[in-house]
């Protein structure tokens, strides 16, 4: 220590020399056995310049240091622990810039010392053996050794007055840009730092969200801008930049994330342009089968049904000899008949439109050739919603009849609030993988859980956003 704070000198070598010098004079009197830990304990929570906020801790440590040695001693170094490790962190937690980056510095030493002083009464209050105390003893000394060594190179080289943020140029090139704002504010020491970049005559934050600036007084705005133009703002504690020689490094930094923060953001409006026109496809889609629905049952299958009736008209007239031929032009006409009415069920029934998702979903079960249990518990939706049900029973049931081999279906839909559950299950043999069913569901914003599991049956899970 007395070695350490030769070589430090100033104010941080005086408490070092101070704690050497205690040290030996536990040779002399019992009284001064831990005398050294006031000083060190002083040098560790106000290293290197001093830290008025932490003059109560100091004064806490001095009487510690002094009532242990006359009674209490394991006692009186717990609650020194306990103090040493509050007050270098609250030392922290109040400073900000180069006065933060210099508490985080000295809470290293503060965080060791509490340890090792913690560990030796420990040990005094729970072995009564000498090796053991003995041992604690050498720990303590060795630990003593390596504060001493740290904080003089600590002030020799001051590490917390060099422009960290410099190397954050080179690191933020390979960081995801939503670290930006932490790495700022840890190497600035200002952990309520904000980021926000300039785009489209506004702010967006990491994300890409958009973001205002503050109009609190208390904190400070600093630009960054590139080529005469704005490209960022930092929003923190008006001590933070204080050190001029931090402000370049800092803005080429902030340049850097504030090109990656406009990519982001243009990528994710680009995305959120595609979501637009993939559901602006499906409700053309689902619109033209509505279309298409309608021109069969009002074209198609009313001219087949003005057709069934003349062919039963001229069946009550004509001869013997012509009856067959007509029986079996109207079986093939009812044939065709039904293939047009599943036909036009599959594109849209018109009973989703009439009667509602109920209806329509009953309808599914009435032709499924695998029985079905539907429970419907929800009213008239948004005909985008209804469509998007109607499609994911339907295809879901296909799929069953095809490639399943169940012998029950369950089908249950349920509003909850603002969502609607679509919960489809069969007793197949599972292995299923619905792509283009989740791919409806996508792309209505909602959700689809599959559980497939082979030979165990098949069961679908969708959430969508009413």
């Amino acid at each position: 220590m007395i070695a350490c704070g030769a070589v430090a000198r100033g104010r941080a070598g005086l408490l070092l020399e101070a704690s050497g010098i205690a040290w030996f004079a536990g040779n002399f009197t019992s009284l001064a056995l831990v005398l050294h830990r006031g000083p060190l304990a002083h040098l560790v929570l106000t290293f290197p310049a001093g830290a008025p906020g932490a003059l109560p801790a100091v004064a806490f440590a001095y009487v510690t240091a002094a009532v242990g040695g006359a009674w209490l001693n394991d006692p009186a170094t717990i609650a020194l622990a306990v103090t040493l490790v509050v007050g270098g962190a609250w030392r922290v937690f109040r400073a900000v810039g180069q006065r933060r980056r210099e508490a985080r510095y000295a809470l290293r030493a503060v965080g060791v010392l509490a340890a090792v002083l913690a560990i030796v009464a420990t040990v005094d209050l729970t072995s009564s053996t000498a090796g053991a105390h003995d041992t604690a003893l050498l720990a303590y000394q060795a630990t003593l050794c390596a504060i001493a060594i740290y904080l003089a190179y600590g002030e020799l080289h001051r590490p917390w007055e060099r422009p960290v943020v410099t190397d954050l140029v080179v690191d933020l090139g390979e960081a995801r840009t939503a670290t930006v704002r932490d790495a700022l504010a840890q190497a600035l020491g200002d952990p309520t730092l904000e980021v926000a970049y300039r785009l489209d005559g506004g702010y967006v934050d990491a994300a890409g969200r958009p973001t205002t600036l503050p109009t609190n007084t208390t904190r400070h705005v600093t630009r960054i801008e590139r080529d005469g133009e704005e490209v960022a703002v930092l929003v923190h504690d008006a001590a933070v930049l204080d050190d001029p020689g931090l402000v370049d490094a800092v803005a080429a930094a902030t340049r850097l994330a504030g090109a990656n923060a406009r990519l982001q953001a243009d990528v994710r409006a680009q995305v959120a342009e595609l979501e637009t026109s993939r559901r602006r496809l499906l409700e053309a889609g689902d619109a033209e089968r509505r279309r298409l629905e309608s021109r069969l049952r009002e074209g198609a299958a009313h001219r087949l049904a003005e057709l069934a009736g003349q062919l039963a008209r001229a069946r009550a007239t004509a001869g013997a000899a012509a009856t067959p031929a007509i029986r079996q032009a109207e079986e093939q006409l009812a044939r065709t008949a039904m293939d047009l009415r599943q036909l036009a069920a599959g594109l849209l029934p018109h009973e989703l439109g009439e009667r509602g998702l109920a209806a329509a979903v009953a309808g599914l079960g009435e032709r499924s050739p695998v029985p079905v249990d539907a429970v419907v518990r929800a009213g008239r939706l948004p005909d985008r919603l209804e469509a998007t049900i109607f499609f994911v029973c339907s295809e879901a049931l296909a799929n069953v009849a095809k490639h399943a081999r169940a012998s029950r279906v369950w089908v249950s839909i349920e509003e909850r609030g603002d969502v609607v559950t679509v919960e489809i299950r069969d007793d197949g043999r599972g292995g299923a993988e619905p792509r283009s069913i989740a791919d409806r569901v996508e792309a209505v914003g909602g959700t689809l859980r599959v559980d497939s599991p082979v030979g165990g049956g098949t069961r679908l899970h969708a959430e969508i956003p009413r």
